[in-house]
């Protein structure tokens, strides 16, 4: 069997989308096809840099970190691939990674991060923060990008989503039915410590839909309860402002102190509306239950009671009574570990596997 590998982008942010690919990396040693990479990034996950293709896009000016710029041109250079030697194809994909062209001879797996928020779900969201000639200028490329976003759906022969709420959306939008294989968490990093001490925490990339600046104002209500907030970017000053004494932003962190304050936690807090949410899992890892707002995948990956609590509105006082009620239960920290513990990254390997193997027999069998 001969397999490409095809990602949407290699850059600085290493994150959960990346740790993905490198655990498929370690079944398959495959060509990497991508939009733009940083050799930071690509060195960080063990790839070997001869491994890794870019397209056209790596020769735009500061390509690396101004990748996002250049949206328009994201279909162009994902049909730029030539990959008709391969026997199957697996593409990334939560903006154009599903996209590339294949022929009748080959098959295409998508795992489906998401269909692209910010053309579907987030769109009006995303065109209230874009101003002025930018702001026109997306609305139109947008547009047309959707038309060629349901197109392209076509080319997949089957997608994989990393929740039951992904593949709803990708029914919804695509009209495509979705096997659903859960994303790999490093259960064995993350381990269990059950001394734990008297804070919450809350962990993320500051940006609008991860809701951190209503947990942190949630908590400056409570200025008897201690809020650790990781995490940096264009929301951090928005939040920061919103801090009081009991609050304490560290900013980014290294995996190595993250670790530290998700198992010493009393709770983790979280606001958002996840496609998958791997935070959260991180935490129940740890043995640290889970306070979030009982919509999206976080209803697979959290259990009522058991692991954790959820409330019902995005607003500081639902999380405030979130946190009343929290502390008026008592949690068991192996059953909330044995939990997690199902996420494993094995089991995302096997379940990928099985699958990749079952869908190329297939093919050649006709």
């Amino acid at each position: 069997m001969k397999l490409a590998l095809v990602n949407d982008w290699l850059t600085s942010e290493v994150g959960g989308a990346e740790k993905v690919l490198q655990s498929i990396c370690e079944l398959y040693h495959a060509p990497i096809y991508t939009l733009i990479q940083d050799p930071n990034a690509v060195g960080k996950l063990g790839l070997k840099f001869d491994q890794v293709h870019s397209s056209f896009l790596q020769k735009f000016p500061f390509a690396k970190s101004k990748y996002r710029s250049y949206f328009p041109f994201y279909p162009l250079a994902v049909e730029g691939f030539d990959l008709s030697e391969y026997d199957v194809v697996l593409s990334f994909s939560h903006s154009v990674a599903k996209g590339v062209l294949t022929h009748v001879d080959q098959y295409h797996i998508c795992y489906c991060y998401t269909p692209v928020r910010y053309a579907w779900d987030l769109h009006h969201q995303y065109l209230k923060e874009v101003k002025g000639l930018k702001g026109k200028l997306a609305k139109f490329f947008l547009h047309y990008f959707r038309m060629w976003d349901v197109q392209s759906a076509n080319r997949v022969d089957q997608f994989v989503g990393i929740s039951n709420y992904v593949a709803r959306r990708i029914q919804k939008i695509y009209g495509k039915k979705a096997e659903v294989i859960y994303p790999p968490v490093d259960t064995e990093y993350f381990s269990l410590e059950t001394d734990k001490e008297d804070y919450y925490v809350t962990a993320s990339r500051m940006v609008p839909y991860k809701k951190i600046d209503l947990i942190v104002e949630a908590f400056s209500k409570m200025p008897d309860k201690k809020l650790v907030v990781i995490g940096d970017g264009p929301d951090f000053e928005k939040v920061k402002a919103k801090a009081t004494k009991n609050i304490e932003l560290l900013g980014h962190q290294p995996d190595e102190v993250l670790r530290k304050h998700l198992q010493k936690a009393k709770a983790f807090v979280f606001a958002a509306i996840e496609d998958f949410g791997i935070l959260p899992i991180e935490a129940q890892c740890c043995g640290t239950p889970v306070i979030a707002f009982g919509k999206g995948a976080i209803l697979e990956t959290v259990n009522q009671g058991t692991t954790g609590i959820f409330y019902k509105d995005q607003s500081p006082k639902a999380i405030i009574e979130a946190v009343e009620e929290f502390e008026k239960d008592s949690f068991d920290y192996y059953l909330v570990r044995k939990h997690a513990e199902g996420f494993h990254k094995k089991r995302f390997q096997n379940e990928m596997r099985t699958l990749i193997e079952e869908k190329y027999q297939s093919m050649a069998r006709t």
